[in-house]
């Protein structure tokens, strides 16, 4: 009798414990699908934008996290040394220097919009009232210190060595009629210092931080020739990872052209 009971509850047991994976295996496997992918991003306008991303790849079982960064190195060494899975802040002329100067595998996987740089002033409303001496501040890291200087050029207040363009530095100038005192400085130390500048070359990104509006405060600005797409960036061998491909896809929806189109007015144009 013993033995019989003994093996009845050893066939309890062993049914509870298939029925109990049986339980489990479902949310097991919706776990597993719900993937999370680590985006930096500096605030304006990409982690606005990143943020129209987030239900579209909710839809698709991705988790998006945001990480927002103010300047525009922590965010390559950040992707490179995988704490995040991609980033959304740069032009592809800035990320071949960084990649090349630090020994960095990084790439292109989306470019997604323009963001014309532009020449601003607190003082001046005109650029051709540029007074002789005046002090300009540029982006002090040498992608974009070359195209505030191509812009300065483009603007008629200084002339550089021919074919520079917009690998040009300070020296690269060759006749500068103002006398302009150059100041290079953190990009995003920009807008805060307008009060102690005559004029200065910053990145709409940083600008529309500071509550200018590019179309309507920018002195001078960017053509939409310009080179500058700011685009998505993974590690070399990522790029055709699931995820990394359906942020790319959702990035250029009309969900995001639209979001572009109507909350920035032109200030950001789609590249798509």
């Amino acid at each position: 009798m013993k033995k019989i009971t003994l093996l009845l509850v050893s066939l309890l047991m062993v049914v509870m414990a298939v029925a109990g994976c049986g339980t489990n295996a479902p949310a097991a496997d919706k776990a597993a699908d719900n993937k999370v992918l680590k985006v930096g991003a500096t605030a304006v306008p990409h982690a606005e934008i990143l943020e129209v991303v987030k239900p579209i790849l909710e839809k698709e079982g991705i988790k998006l996290e945001i990480v927002e960064f103010s300047d525009y190195v922590q965010p390559n060494l950040a992707v490179s040394d995988k704490e995040l899975d991609a980033n959304f802040f740069q032009h592809t002329p800035y990320l071949e220097k960084f990649c090349a100067e630090r020994n960095l595998k990084l790439v292109n996987v989306a470019g997604v919009h323009l963001e014309p740089m532009g020449i601003y002033s607190k003082n001046i409303k005109n650029i051709a009232d540029t007074k002789d001496g005046a002090k300009v501040g540029i982006p002090n890291d040498p992608t974009n210190g070359g195209r505030a200087l191509a812009l300065l050029a483009n603007a008629g207040l200084i002339t550089l060595k021919d074919g520079v363009g917009i690998h040009a530095t300070v020296p690269d100038i060759t006749a500068n009629p103002k006398n302009l005192k150059i100041n290079e400085l953190e990009a995003a130390q920009l807008p805060r210092s307008l009060d102690d500048l005559d004029l200065a070359v910053i990145n709409t990104n940083y600008a529309l931080e500071a509550n200018l509006v590019p179309e309507k405060d920018a002195l001078f600005i960017e053509r939409n020739d310009s080179p500058y797409v700011n685009i998505l960036v993974a590690r070399a061998g990522d790029e055709n990872r699931p995820e990394i491909q359906k942020l790319a896809a959702a990035l250029k929806s009309e969900e995001v052209k639209k979001f572009i189109n109507e909350k920035y007015k032109g200030a950001i144009l789609p590249a798509f």
